[in-house]
């Protein structure tokens, strides 16, 4: 395997925890096969689901300014199981808080088990998707004291001096 296809599918695998937190469903379109298999099994849930479209409306429905969440992968261990195919392994660390349900806080770390599709178009995407909780913690935060979060339109002081400040425009 080419340091570039690793890069590649590092980068893959990056995009989709972007495009999770930021609801950025182009991007996620962008970077899944139409045939995507997904399966995540966590201690007080199983998603199951085929197809990106369906993938897409999910993430639509759950991922809305009521919700809070950042996920983080690392430790990744890629390997070509062919000209354009490979597997990973990754490290997740994860926090979503459900505000629409008495702040209802999900933390805890999995490691997905992911397959590759290199295109066509010469790039890598993502061909099915699956972990399993290491471990989870369910709770619900009675003061969330939220002074930013990205879905929920960034700063929830509108008036504060900074609340429009880009870093480095």
């Amino acid at each position: 395997m080419s340091f570039e296809d690793i890069e590649a599918i590092k980068r893959v695998k990056y995009n989709y925890c972007n495009g999770i937190d930021k609801c950025d469903l182009e991007l996620l379109a962008s970077i899944l096969t139409p045939d995507v298999e997904i399966d995540y099994v966590g201690g007080t849930y199983r998603y199951k689901v085929s197809g990106r479209d369906n993938f897409l409306g999910a993430v639509k429905g759950s991922f809305n300014p009521e919700f809070v969440s950042c996920h983080s992968v690392h430790m990744p261990f890629i390997d070509l199981t062919g000209p354009n195919s490979a597997t990973g392994r990754w490290r997740l660390l994860d926090y979503a808080m459900n505000l629409a349900q008495d702040n209802l806080v999900t933390i805890g770390a999995a490691e997905y088990h992911d397959t590759y599709e290199k295109g066509e178009d010469g790039k890598w995407r993502i061909k099915s998707s699956g972990y399993e909780r290491i471990y989870e913690r369910v709770f619900k935060e009675p003061d969330p004291a939220l002074t930013h979060y990205f879905l929920g339109g960034g700063h929830t002081d509108k008036t504060a001096e900074f609340a429009g400040a880009k870093p480095f425009t």
